[in-house]
């Protein structure tokens, strides 16, 4: 019997790149011999309704076409269903298939790691929102500054890249305010004013930034990093060192290692792979090797 795929798509991830990608991804498959099913999802909230459609038909493997917030979507479908998942990047930041490996050269180079059908277990982590609801997420869980950058680079009107990052970033440095967070750790706590808290299960956000520079998506532990508060203009200089992990050993930042992680804080929303979240209280578990992970190079 061929092997059975599914692609989730957003097609106008990448200024729409996702979708000649998903094409000519798909063509290769089935020259290769497999059947391909294509799911096209127009929103988040329609991409994950399709993640979890697809992988209740059992597929050998289901592919996500697009950015870090399909990849989110994607996950809601495969964990717990022991469908492989495949991440092919074609959105702004890419930094899910930046931790386990983007494939490379041609479509027909991508069918045939797909097809070949070598995974590696991965942990996930699931978050708990205020409200009680549940979703999981694979890389990071931005609160605080950072976040507060994000949502100011989604409000856009125009695609401008990582300089709209750096664009929101020292708008956001005028009228920031230093968060009273209490932050859990196992049985640990943090309480005092800082700039942000981000927790991961993968190294970067952002589009590389290495925000969590030590983490392994398969060691069973969250990694924690908390930047206590600092001038503005100590904190502007010391935050391009999170594009090489430097940060890590600042005297501001504390880094620290759990299996659970409870955030609280007036911090406004949170957000995790890019997606948001809501305001805290936030409660993030990691669930090991919740999913197997395609990898897809050589």
């Amino acid at each position: 019997m061929p092997p059975h795929i599914a692609l989730l798509v957003n097609p106008a991830s990448g200024r729409r790149r996702a979708a000649v990608i998903a094409v000519r991804l798909k063509e290769a498959l089935r020259a290769a011999g497999a059947r391909v099913h294509v799911y096209t999802g127009r929103s988040a909230a329609d991409s994950r309704r399709l993640a979890r459609l697809a992988a209740s038909d059992r597929p050998d493997a289901l592919v996500a076409v697009g950015g870090d917030g399909l990849v989110h979507q994607a996950l809601q479908g495969v964990v717990g269903s022991g469908v492989p998942l495949a991440v092919v990047p074609a959105g702004s930041g890419n930094d899910v298939a930046r931790a386990f490996g983007a494939p490379r050269g041609s479509a027909r180079r991508t069918a045939e790691a797909i097809l070949a059908g070598r995974t590696r277990p991965s942990d996930v982590v699931r978050l708990t929102t205020a409200d009680g609801a549940q979703r999981y997420y694979m890389s990071v869980l931005a609160c605080g500054f950072d976040a507060r950058v994000n949502e100011r680079f989604n409000n856009f009107r125009f695609g401008v890249g990582r300089a709209g990052y750096v664009i929101g970033l020292l708008a956001e440095l005028r009228s920031f305010q230093p968060i009273d967070f209490e932050i859990d750790i196992d049985d640990r706590r943090i309480a005092e004013p800082g700039m942000l808290v981000a927790v991961g299960n993968t190294s970067s956000y952002g589009g590389g930034m290495r925000v969590c520079a030590e983490a392994v998506p398969d060691d069973g532990l969250l990694d924690v990093v908390f930047v206590k508060e600092a001038p503005r203009g100590r904190f502007l200089r010391l935050f391009p060192r999170v594009f090489n992990g430097s940060h890590l050993g600042l005297d501001e930042v504390v880094f620290e290692r759990g299996r659970a992680v409870t955030v609280r804080g007036d911090a406004g929303t949170a957000f995790a792979d890019g997606e948001r979240t809501g305001p805290p209280t936030l409660v993030c578990e990691v669930v090991p090797k919740a999913v197997e992970m395609l990898e897809l190079t050589s």
